[in-house]
């Protein structure tokens, strides 16, 4: 069969083979000036998988060939996608799972079908069906398939690795789905048959139609890891279950469960959190340990609520990586590491870290704790619940039930020889007074309060009852603190920043010398969010020596504030402007996160 292609208007048309192969792909590679010559002919061809020759686009991929374009980057095989795409004049898709619709996709055509042409539905609509292909050079199947969906179809190019990967993921877990659904919904009520596969839970033995939820599950955490999620969502509605992901501290729809399934799902979590399955009408929190795809192991805290239409889960991702990041990574500039260093490093008092919750409080005190905890210390927090399980330092869990609350705890703890305590909040009086006195007797002790800023937290200790004499004898600073999220490094573009935008960051009416601020835009990378990652923004407020002649309770909270100012503490909304001229976040993200301090 021979195929043509216009590859300029008015330009004649060009042969193109009917499949894509290799010997054609290296043609095409050494005339478009990407590869030298003699480069196929010293070709290392990758092991084949499944008794199939590799892709000729993973085959080139291989061969780690510089990118003779652009200096210092590689072919890889994302490049030589796109470059694919270009000439053979069809749309490249990176695919994003989190964009589409698997449940409904995987109903345009059988997996066997879509297996054998490589090609994965990506998108469905009034407009007609758009596939991902591993090869842009076949069209039989496009033949085929029209009369049957009856609707147009267009085509993008995909990498071959994903559309092999999520064609077996979202294939199988939609099957799963479904057959969950038949064998937990179809023979009555959601309840009732949870009830039964609840039975069969306590008894530990999941039987064998129970593969299914495994399987959702399973490809559940796996999934959230991938996406760099910090949260996991279960929440039920009357006719579906709702999953989402917190990516970058933002929430993202991922998926539709059928009523029935969920509460399997559910069950099934909770029973690898070692929660009472059969509990449903109080709150409960536990914990699984897993594994990431790359063999890292990673904690999750589980938390489940009832609601109108069943139990909400929340999961909660620790990634142990966060206890060794140094405090660079963490978003402390040179000057804010060494004050914070300085502050961790006192032999007895007390530092505090503020914020509210999500803003990275708990990977601060961590990161510190980790930094601290020599062979010649010893370490012990009293936490509610426990974040993060270390070998490094003692943990204990605050446990209501049993009336052992923080004030117990750190009361238990003074009993065991310690040398820095941390406490997990200070919510009450009896524990701000624990606190200070295992400060007073020689203990550095580390803990949270839920405040804006730093100067709150002098007033909040006032306002919960400590004098403010014991305040200035014990207090030897505190960490106020926000995570920003950081401009996408692929598509973020430089911006003019006008006089009243610097003026409304707190840093004067004139942008300065070395600043260069960008904006986000949008790219395969970031999702089309214009950001990536995030960072942190913090205010240090060290109690010197000046600051504790001059602060007092009658100083008010406004006073506190100037007073600290003036002795060298920097609000965060300035922090954050420093980061906004760093180029690494937006003005967006530091004036929607940070306190204005010309109002409070």
């Amino acid at each position: 069969m021979t195929r043509t292609a216009h590859t300029h208007a008015g330009t004649k048309a060009e042969a193109l083979p009917p499949r894509l192969d290799l010997q054609w792909l290296l043609a095409e590679l050494v005339t478009g000036g990407l590869i030298p010559p003699e480069a196929p002919d010293k070709l290392r061809r990758p092991p084949a998988r499944k008794g199939q020759d590799p892709h000729p686009l993973v085959v080139a991929a291989a061969q780690d060939w510089p990118d003779r374009r652009h200096s210092g980057q590689q072919l890889t095989l994302e490049v030589l996608t796109q470059w694919l795409a270009h000439r053979v004049r069809l749309p490249y898709l990176r695919i994003d799972p989190l964009t589409l619709e698997v449940g409904k996709l995987t109903d345009v055509v059988p997996y066997a079908y879509a297996s054998r042409a490589g090609i994965l539905p990506v998108k469905m609509g009034p407009q007609g069906v758009v596939f991902a292909v591993k090869d842009p050079l076949d069209v039989d199947w496009v033949k085929e398939l029209q009369p049957a969906l009856k609707v147009p179809i267009k085509r993008v190019l995909a990498s071959p690795q994903d559309i092999d990967r999520y064609l077996v993921e979202f294939y199988a877990i939609a099957r799963s789905v479904k057959l969950s659904g038949k064998e937990h919904g179809d023979q009555g009520p959601g309840i009732q048959n949870f009830e039964q596969l609840t039975e069969l839970s306590r008894a530990g033995k999941l039987s064998a139609e129970d593969r299914h939820v495994v399987s959702i599950v399973d490809w559940l955490l796996q999934y959230a890891f991938d996406t760099r999620a910090s949260d996991i969502h279960l929440e039920p509605r009357r006719d579906t279950g709702n999953v989402r992901f917190r990516i970058d501290g933002i929430l993202h729809h991922v998926y539709q469960l059928p009523a029935p399934v969920m509460p399997a799902v559910t069950a099934r979590l909770k029973i690898l959190g070692r929660l009472d399955v059969t509990e449903k009408r109080r709150p409960l929190d536990g914990r699984i340990r897993t594994r990431a795809p790359d063999g890292r192991e990673i904690e999750l805290r589980v938390s489940s609520m009832p609601t109108a239409f069943g139990e909400k889960l929340v999961l909660r991702i620790f990634n142990p990586d966060v206890l060794v990041k140094d405090f660079h990574l963490l978003g402390f500039s040179p000057d804010e590491t060494k004050v914070w260093n300085s502050m961790i490093q006192e032999p007895h008092g007390i530092v505090l870290v503020t914020g509210p919750t999500g803003s990275g409080k708990t990977t601060t005190l961590y990161s510190s704790l980790k930094v601290l905890a020599t062979d010649d210390v010893n370490v012990c927090t009293i936490e509610d619940p426990i974040e993060m399980v270390d070998g490094s330092f003692n943990q204990m869990q605050v446990q209501p039930t049993i009336d052992l609350t923080f004030a117990d705890g750190v009361r238990a703890l003074l009993r065991q020889d310690p040398d820095i305590i941390m406490i997990g909040e200070i919510r009450d009086l009896e524990t701000a007074e624990v606190a200070v006195q295992a400060a007073l007797t020689g203990h550095l002790v580390l803990s949270t309060l839920h405040t804006n800023d730093s100067p709150s937290a002098l007033m909040r200790l006032m306002e919960l009852g400590v004098p403010d004499y014991l305040i200035k004898s014990t207090l030897i600073g505190v960490l106020a603190q926000r995570l920003v999220r950081t401009l996408c490094p692929h598509c973020k573009v430089p911006v003019a920043m006008t006089a009243a935008q610097w003026r409304e960051l707190g840093v004067g009416t004139e942008m300065p010398a070395s600043a260069t601020p960008h904006r986000p835009v949008g790219c395969l990378e970031c999702r089309q969010t214009g950001y990536l990652g995030r960072t942190g923004v913090y205010e240090l407020m060290p109690v010197t020596n000046a600051l504790r002649a001059q602060m007092s309770g009658s100083s008010g909270l406004v006073g506190l504030r100037q007073l600290a100012m003036r002795n060298g503490m920097r609000p965060l909304r300035a922090t954050g402007a420093e980061k906004v001229a760093q180029g690494l976040t937006s003005p967006a993200e530091v004036i929607a996160l940070t306190p204005d301090p010309r109002v409070q």
